[in-house]
């Protein structure tokens, strides 16, 4: 009797342990799982905080507005986003996105008006015109990445998750018949190169762009491109 006892507890304690560790090993894949959902955003944040920090500069350095404005009101908006993310609220995420790339887009406009204004009704030195250029010329090919990461097929959630938009734009993977390339899918990097294209040759280059919002998107980033180089960029070298 003392044996049978003895081998029905080893049983029950044997089945308790099993049972713990299939417990442990289905709550280490649903939290593997919960986190494979989670959007790769760590490139889209350095971005804004980036912008964030170029547009802080030029406020200070162009006597646009007082510093803090922009940055209390930049910092507001990404607190929101981040905590909007991490609960996963994906509608109130993609609502917050488009409204923070929007409010930096209104600076960055803003910013460039001012300087044209500034360029011809105040004494401003070449060096400074330059500085200037340049720093509002970087500050449009971060905009404009995560605008174009944010709308292409329906933005990034939808690009993750595996239940996409028709594609914005075409890049050359997509097009190429080369099996290591096969469901290939952009990264930041890829919109970021693409921003940098745009600036720089005002056209996508190798990329094909599709749908009428990413031509308009493309559009405005050139068009404050060439305002940056051709006009501001060229009077401070007349001026010098």
């Amino acid at each position: 009797m003392n044996r049978d006892s003895h081998g029905s507890h080893d049983e029950a304690r044997d089945s308790v342990r099993t049972s713990s560790l299939e417990s442990r090993i289905e709550e280490e894949i649903d939290e593997i799982a919960h986190y494979a959902r989670r959007v790769p955003r760590a490139w889209f944040f350095g971005a804004l905080v980036v912008i964030g920090i170029l547009l802080t500069f030029a406020s200070v350095i162009m006597h646009i507005a007082p510093w803090w404005m922009s940055a209390g009101l930049f910092a507001v908006l990404v607190a929101l986003l981040a905590a909007a993310i991490w609960q996963e609220h994906d509608v109130w995420a993609r609502r917050l996105a488009l409204t923070t790339i929007s409010v930096l887009t209104l600076f960055l406009v803003v910013s460039i008006t001012y300087l044209v204004h500034a360029l011809f009704h105040e004494n401003i030195s070449a060096v400074a015109l330059f500085r200037d250029a340049l720093l509002l010329w970087v500050t449009n090919i971060f905009v404009f990445a995560v605008w174009y990461w944010e709308i292409d097929r329906g933005g990034p959630i939808r690009r993750h998750r595996g239940t996409p938009e028709p594609p914005d734009l075409l890049f050359p993977q997509m097009m190429a018949d080369v099996p290591d390339w096969k469901g290939w899918q952009p990264t930041f990097i890829d919109y970021l190169y693409l921003a940098f294209n745009t600036n720089t040759a005002f056209s996508p280059t190798d990329t094909a762009v599709l749908s009428r919002r990413m031509k308009l998107l493309m559009m405005t980033q050139s068009a404050l491109a060439l305002v940056v180089v051709a006009v501001v960029a060229g009077r401070a070298i007349n001026i010098g």
